[in-house]
């Protein structure tokens, strides 16, 4: 493997775990904090990518700034729709068992498939990446990488420095923290704990659904989509330590190397190494590489 290779291969890395790391956040936070298995996390990701492609559309006569306003209507959308559906269904599960959990997220997965499937078909679909990101930067003389590649990873870092921030300097931060320790103790100061978990759960899956419109010009847009990305992210937030972003970010980056360079190295293995990587640091681990934020 000659330079120009590897670079591209590191970078693909970091797109691909910095674009896990922005699924998982959301994941982590509703799983560490608010105690609840969501199965259904990988239909917000799903969302995400529909929703680039239905809106669109409906900006591509403002020409550069489409792109932003179709990102920005769709965050919108998201924040709107998690925290509908965290009042309609998942306030009714903190005080459930995990299996009652793991049933009603698993039954909202159906019920978004089908809802999918009703209103968009079964089709795969495409989506542009805006023209002004769609060259490409060479890297030697026979390779070039794309330049949307760096813009996502690029947006990624901006969003991880700026969840850092807010769970670590503010005071939204700091009721989640300690909403994470002792849920009772918080609430007892006159904190409303279910109007922060809905305002936490509302920006979960605007995350995963701004991972999901930012990955629709690159991976495509098709059926079950959500199912795939949810599987290697609950690898994420266990590497990384459920509740913790730090580790959540470390783990995606971990696991974007070990799944990018497995496919490279070996392909006939590449499945499995991630799971591998699993077992390896719970071994080492037991409780993931970070504790909770």
């Amino acid at each position: 493997m000659d330079l120009a290779t590897f670079l591209v291969q590191c970078l693909n890395a970091l797109q691909y775990g910095l674009l896990l790391f922005l699924v998982a956040s959301g994941l982590t936070l509703i799983f560490g904090v608010m105690g609840v298995i969501n199965l259904a996390h990988g239909s917000f990701y799903m969302l995400g990518a529909y929703m680039a492609y239905a809106l669109a559309p409906a900006f591509a006569n403002l020409g550069g700034l489409g792109f932003f306003a179709t990102l920005a209507a769709g965050v919108v959308l998201a924040v709107v729709f998690g925290y509908l559906l965290e009042w309609a269904f998942f306030s009714f599960l903190y005080e459930r068992d995990h299996l009652q959990q793991v049933l009603m997220t698993y039954g909202l997965i159906l019920v978004f498939e089908e809802l999918r499937s009703l209103a968009m078909g079964d089709d795969v679909h495409g989506v542009a990446a805006p023209a002004w990101l769609s060259g490409s930067i060479p890297l030697g003389t026979l390779m070039a990488y794309p330049v949307y590649r760096l813009f996502i990873s690029g947006v990624c870092v901006l969003l991880a420095l700026g969840l850092y921030a807010v769970i670590s300097r503010t005071r939204l931060g700091m009721m989640i923290r300690a909403g994470a320790s002792n849920r009772e103790m918080v609430s007892s100061l006159g904190v409303d704990v279910r109007q922060l978990f809905r305002v936490m759960f509302a920006a979960g899956v605007a995350l995963a659904a701004l991972a999901g419109m930012l990955a629709a010009p690159v991976s495509s847009v098709y059926p079950g989509m959500g199912n795939q990305v949810l599987i290697i992210c609950f690898v994420v937030v266990v590497i990384g330590g459920i509740g913790s972003i730090r580790g959540a970010l470390a783990a995606a980056l971990l696991v974007g190397a070990v799944d990018t360079f497995g496919k490279v190295f070996f392909p006939q293995a590449a499945g499995v190494l991630v799971y591998v990587l699993m077992a390896l640091v719970l071994l080492w681990r037991p409780g993931g590489l970070f504790k909770a934020t």
